[in-house]
């Protein structure tokens, strides 16, 4: 914690006294006041008679909520940084609580290892902090707007960005693979925004031929070319006001390239085959599967149209790094298709769970919904078993490229050394690599308690 003011207070606000008394003595430090609150209205009081740095308080608190806190708060005190936990935040409270102000939304079983250096982060940036960095009004609720399940660290920090860029209009690049849901994300952003009340507009450019692209997003005259029979809107000019996600853009056209650059720029553009020029209000969110900047380098994605796409970029992990998630966008999909198709209701085994968070999941989120569609259509009774999960194998991990990959990691191993002990060091330093350093997600990845790889990796032979 830092050692250098004395003016350093931190609030703990949260109805369960024996998670004060825990976080009480797991932040303490010299030069740091902490005081403590069981509920949000005596916490106001607290904040009304004194300067607060750092608070962090639970989602769920009487007589209300976090949520609202928080926004009580900043309106008091708007230089004070609000840390928000909650056993499972959903993916509105996350998004809301970022648009809200909130410095950071944490999950209370994560608190162990998380609340420490979040704090430490918090103490050190709050006088940098600026009330005009911190939209303190409250937003409307909106439960019909989407819902993005998971609950990784790695997919939170995803509704975070989702609620940081939703207030503005700059361009949105969200990248990652295919089936990872992309378009979630774009619908998120475009919900929890001020055009939410106009529409969203979709066009995936990789699925339109080039002749009829241009088309499509412009509009055309009538008579500009073969079968164009009337004067037709393009998707610009339909989502006036609104959004136009441009999915898949690394497959436009350099042709068309051009002509949506100048959108980005100046916000006009002319129907084909027409002289006009039309100026239109339209915020652009655009996805890709392809690494844009590779694409920049081999000539295939104009440059300059690159960087006014990618003011923002949102990359969207593939779900083999967030495991995690697995089971409850499994039971998500199960209740959602078999509500669909009038079926009873199925339930997943442990068993067929573990093999769920086994696989590697080179189709992502997409062919997680479809291996629970084809289980449901096949199952013989109302539990799952790992023998009713049609996993598909990846593609390119064929027997004999196993076969190769161990040959190999046989013949590079030192001499005299237990080989499968070194062997199991090297692939679990390699997923703790992947992992970003992060243990728990490795040993999700590896189906290891994280105690057991941490004395693993700290052997030396």
């Amino acid at each position: 914690m830092p050692d250098d003011s004395t003016d350093d207070t931190l609030l703990l606000i949260d109805p369960d006294l024996d998670f004060l008394d825990w976080a009480t003595k797991h932040l303490a430090a010299n030069n740091l006041r902490i005081l403590r609150c069981d509920n949000a209205a005596n916490a106001l009081k607290v904040v009304e008679k004194t300067p607060i740095g750092v608070v962090v308080a639970a989602m769920e608190l009487d007589p209300f909520d976090g949520l609202e806190l928080l926004g009580r708060i900043l309106q008091q005190s708007p230089q004070t940084l609000v840390i928000l936990t909650a056993g499972f935040p959903t993916t509105g409270q996350i998004i809301e609580a970022t648009q809200r102000g909130a410095h950071d939304v944490l999950r209370k079983e994560s608190l162990a290892f998380e609340l420490r250096p979040v704090v430490e982060s918090a103490l050190q940036t709050q006088d940098e902090r600026r009330s005009a960095d911190r939209p303190a009004a409250e937003l409307p609720k909106h439960d019909s707007r989407v819902k993005m399940i998971g609950i990784s660290r790695a997919l939170q920090e995803v509704f975070k960005l989702v609620g940081r860029v939703a207030r503005s209009d700059a361009p949105v690049l969200i990248s990652g693979e295919s089936g990872t849901g992309k378009e979630l994300v774009a619908k998120a952003i475009h919900e929890y925004s001020p055009r939410r009340q106009k529409e969203m507009i979709t066009i995936n450019c990789g699925a339109i031929p080039e002749n009829l692209l241009e088309s499509e997003l412009f509009g055309h005259e009538k008579g500009s070319f073969t079968g164009a029979i009337a004067r037709r809107a393009g998707r610009f000019e339909q989502a006036d006001g609104g959004t136009l996600f441009l999915d898949e853009i690394g497959d436009m056209p350099l042709t068309i390239q051009v002509k949506l650059l100048r959108v980005l720029q100046d916000g006009s553009f002319s129907r084909v085959g027409a002289n006009e020029t039309i100026t239109t209000d339209v915020r652009i969110i655009a996805a890709t599967h392809k690494i844009l900047a590779d694409e920049v380098a081999a000539g295939r994605f104009r440059e300059d149209l690159y960087y006014r796409l990618n003011v923002v970029e949102i990359p969207i992990p593939p779900l083999r790094e967030r495991l995690e998630d697995v089971p409850l966008l499994a039971e998500f999909f199960l209740q959602r298709i078999t509500k669909k198709n009038g079926m009873a209701r199925i339930r997943l085994s442990a068993e067929a769970i573990n093999t769920l968070q086994s696989h590697n999941w080179p189709g992502n989120v997409r062919e997680l919904e479809n291996t629970i569609a084809r289980a449901c259509a096949l199952a013989s009774s109302n539990i799952l078993l790992p023998v009713d999960i049609p996993l598909a194998s990846a593609p390119g991990k064929s027997p004999a490229v196993i076969s190769a990959a161990i040959d190999q990691l046989i013949n590079i191993a030192p001499a005299g050394q237990d080989l499968l002990a070194w062997v199991t060091r090297e692939i679990t330093g390699r997923v703790l690599e992947r992992a970003g350093g992060d243990l728990k997600e490795a040993s999700l990845v590896l189906n290891q308690p994280a105690s057991d790889l941490r004395k693993l990796l700290a052997r030396k032979h």
